[in-house]
């Protein structure tokens, strides 16, 4: 049975009740609040293992929540989904660059809801497999599973755990052409719903963080992506 602790963040007591229900019978450990600032304050003290979080909130919105969120040390890896009834473009795209996992559209399936949850959870019973991995080591970049670090010459990137995940995923496999499906499915899980502007955002962010060693991961017009083949 489930034990992991969700946080839910949204100001609809019908989402909340929602959403608190399904996970509830799932064996989820759930806290539910309606601010910004109540859902920092529990993010803070008592560290979920998820939160999902609704963007429109009274006060400090879920926009800024994840930025302050994402932005702290103790806080920056828990993972987020967001919750949007607005539907639009540059409200998701922010929240992916801000290093959110996932995104939802009201109204939403429960059924999916849990899928995904589940999804982002299961790279937890992952963590132990990746510190088998032995250090990728490209140039001037390595790639620490054991520790969850990446480091570009003496720099340490700051990576969101999608990030790292789609990284390690790529550079485990040098020359290998993926698909965004094969991707999600290789980083997320199985069955995972694919979002072909997520994973767009995640290797644009990616790129960027990795600076000079961002141009090995490549895009292969009309199929995906693929880590450069080291020579």
């Amino acid at each position: 049975m489930a034990r992991e602790r969700i946080l839910v963040v949204d100001d609809e007591q019908d989402i909340l009740e929602l959403i608190r229900y399904n996970l509830s019978r799932e064996g989820y450990q759930l806290d539910t609040v309606t601010t910004g600032e109540e859902a920092l304050k529990i993010a803070r003290d008592r560290h979920p293992d998820l939160i999902i979080l609704d963007l429109m909130l009274p006060g400090i919105d879920g926009l800024d929540v994840c930025r302050l969120l994402k932005g702290e040390t103790r806080t920056s890896g828990i993972p987020i989904i967001m919750l949007t009834a607005k539907g639009e473009d540059s409200d998701v795209v922010t929240g992916l660059e801000l290093g959110a996992e996932d995104y939802m559209t009201k109204p939403f399936s429960p059924k999916v809801l849990i899928a995904r949850v589940r999804n982002i959870l299961r790279r937890k019973t992952r963590t132990a497999e990746e510190k088998e991995v032995k250090m990728v080591v490209i140039e001037e970049m390595k790639i620490d599973p054991s520790k969850h670090k990446v480091t570009v010459g003496k720099e340490d990137i700051d990576l969101t755990a999608t990030e790292f995940a789609l990284l390690m995923f790529l550079a485990k496999r040098p020359g290998w052409v993926f698909t965004r499906s094969q991707i999600i499915n290789g980083v997320k899980g199985d069955d995972y719903p694919v979002t072909d502007r997520s994973v767009d955002v995640q290797i644009l962010n990616l790129r960027k963080k990795l600076g000079a060693m961002g141009e090995y991961i490549e895009t292969v017009r009309g199929v995906g992506y693929r880590f450069k083949e080291l020579s």
